[in-house]
This record gives structure tokens, C-alpha cells and sequence, in this order.
């Protein structure tokens, strides 16, 4: 998988256009419509989809702004589980996304996209 850009409310991947928050693997886009409990904050049973694909590293883009805040709950069960986690804007997370795929990471990016 290749993030191919990203602009506020849109995120383009393997030639499609989405427009609703993302969870993509290396292999796969796992969930095109991903939303939470409270739309703005992570809560462990948001991350089941992103558990199931068993990565070695989760990038949670927090939005254009970093309005989307990851519980610290969230941060526990991934570091008890040795899954390393990068919490940062989501064009910056794009970046990190595509980088740690083209250095074959199992690799997990959950994208807000918008504020």
C-alpha cells in the first residue's frame, strides 16, 4: 500500500480517493470508514481492527490540527503488546506510513482527516 497524498478531509491510496478517517496496513486498507466511540479520542475498542493485523508499529494521525487525541489506555494495551506507537499530524504520519512500508515494516496507520 502507498499513500499517495493527503489534504484535509481527503486522503488518496493506491490511486483511490477517500474522504471518511482511515485504518490502512502495508497489505490492505483494514476499515475505509473508521470511527470511534467519541470522534475525537482513541479508545481501546476503536483499535481492534489495528490489533488484528498484529503490527509491529502503529501510526495514528492525529489530524491536520492534532485534534484527535490517542487515551492512554490505548498507549498501555499497544506497549504491553511490544507494538511501537508514533502519534503525529496526519501528513506527517502519511510520510512516516509510507516510509516504514518502503522498509518493509508491518506497519499499521490510523488516519483522522480532518482538524
Amino acid at each position: 500500500m502507498r499513500v499517495e497524498g493527503y489534504s484535509f478531509g481527503r486522503i488518496r491510496i493506491n490511486g483511490k480517493e477517500y474522504t471518511n478517517d482511515v485504518i490502512v496496513s502495508q497489505d490492505r486498507v483494514i476499515n475505509s470508514k473508521w470511527w470511534r466511540r467519541e470522534g475525537h479520542n482513541v479508545y481501546p475498542e476503536d483499535i481492534k481492527e489495528i490489533l488484528s493485523e498484529k503490527p509491529e508499529i502503529v501510526v495514528f494521525g492525529c489530524g491536520a490540527a492534532g485534534a484527535m487525541k490517542v487515551n492512554k489506555a490505548v498507549l498501555d494495551v499497544l506497549s504491553q503488546m511490544g507494538i511501537e506507537v508514533i502519534q503525529q499530524l496526519t501528513n506527517q504520519a502519511v510520510e512516516t506510513f509510507n516510509r516504514l512500508v518502503s522498509k518493509g515494516k508491518r506497519v499499521v496507520l490510523a488516519a483522522h482527516l480532518t482538524c
